[in-house]
């Protein structure tokens, strides 16, 4: 027999799954009634040369902020207008010229009045209203030039009141908006690098060698520096292994801790040895201005720790380590 605490998690999860599932079949609705309206307002936003505006109150509010910042980041230059602050002079924001804004305006009832009291001021501008909600046949509706129909059966809310699904299928169609336009326009991880810099995505792509490698304080050592020389070097710069420059400055060769240990191994001192006769010629270089993320993949492949790197002149400017 089953506790009340095992009755509880078990209804829990059956009400869980039974919500993810309802507003999986609204979604499911919703992509068999994508039609003409949905291509005539992505190619609204392609077609427009200034900013895609999103608007909506409340919870269609927070829905519309999300789909801002999807936009803005995906390649369509985009900002959220709140409809009250709108109406308050944040109008002002809106181009009406030569390079006139799309202004996606977003109420599941179509009748929130914030929203609807920018229709006489944006028909007046002469904007373009897409408009994203469930009431059809509301005045949103028909002020609108473009109508993305977002209605829901029913909210998995059990009072059927607080915004759920219909918020879920809001933010699916400002998604597969920002989808589309990316499809058409082409846009590439690079792209989306240039919009996150700060993003681990954006520092792989847009980052070089150059930007993180170490160029100070530099393990260097002559061929004919002795082993007492080349394990101070290594300590002393916190590197574990020492670069050994020739007569002219070029590079001969590098000592690695894992080459003393591999020596030790077959021999019973390392008195007398030089650098030359513990280095490793020809060691894996890469240019400076070499993009971190094809860096990254040479290290991994190589099993390297570390990698050398060199300017065009075929001098060496650095050391890239693999925590950079």
């Amino acid at each position: 027999m089953s506790t009340n605490n095992e009755q509880n998690t078990l209804d829990i999860r059956q009400i869980m799954a039974a919500s993810l599932r309802e507003q999986g079949q609204e979604l499911l609705a919703l992509s068999e009634r994508v039609g003409e309206s949905f291509e005539r307002a992505v190619q609204l936003m392609l077609d427009c040369k200034a900013c895609v505006i999103i608007s909506g109150m409340g919870k269609s509010g927070l829905i519309g902020r999300k789909i801002t910042a999807t936009l803005a980041s995906t390649g369509t230059r985009s900002f959220f207008m709140h409809p009250g602050e709108a109406f308050h002079g944040d109008l002002g924001m809106v181009r009406f010229d030569d390079m006139a804004d799309i202004v996606v305006l977003i109420s599941y009832s179509g009748e929130t009045d914030e929203v609807l009291k920018l229709i006489p001021s944006l028909k007046s501008f002469g904007t373009r209203i897409v408009a994203i909600t469930g009431g059809l046949d509301s005045t949103l509706a028909r002020n609108a030039d473009v109508v993305l129909d977002a209605s829901v059966s029913s909210e998995v809310c059990p009072n059927n009141l607080a915004p759920t699904t219909s918020t879920t299928v809001a933010l699916a169609i400002g998604d597969a908006l920002a989808v589309a336009l990316m499809r058409a326009r082409n846009f590439q991880p690079l792209d989306f690098a240039r919009f996150h810099p700060g993003g681990s995505l954006g520092r792989r792509l847009l980052t070089r060698v150059k930007d993180v490698m170490r160029s100070h304080r530099l393990p260097m050592v002559t061929p004919s520096s002795p082993v007492s020389d080349v394990l101070f070097t290594m300590t002393e710069t916190r590197t574990g292994m020492a670069l050994v420059m020739g007569e002219h400055g070029g590079l001969d060769g590098v000592i690695t801790d894992g080459d003393l240990r591999r020596y030790l191994m077959d021999h019973d001192n390392l008195k007398g040895l030089l650098a030359s006769d513990l280095m490793t010629a020809d060691p894996v270089c890469i240019s400076q201005d070499t993009m971190v993320a094809d860096a990254e993949q040479l290290m991994r492949e190589q099993q390297l720790k570390w990698l050398i790197a060199m300017d065009d002149e075929n001098r060496v400017v650095g050391l890239m380590d693999w925590t950079d």
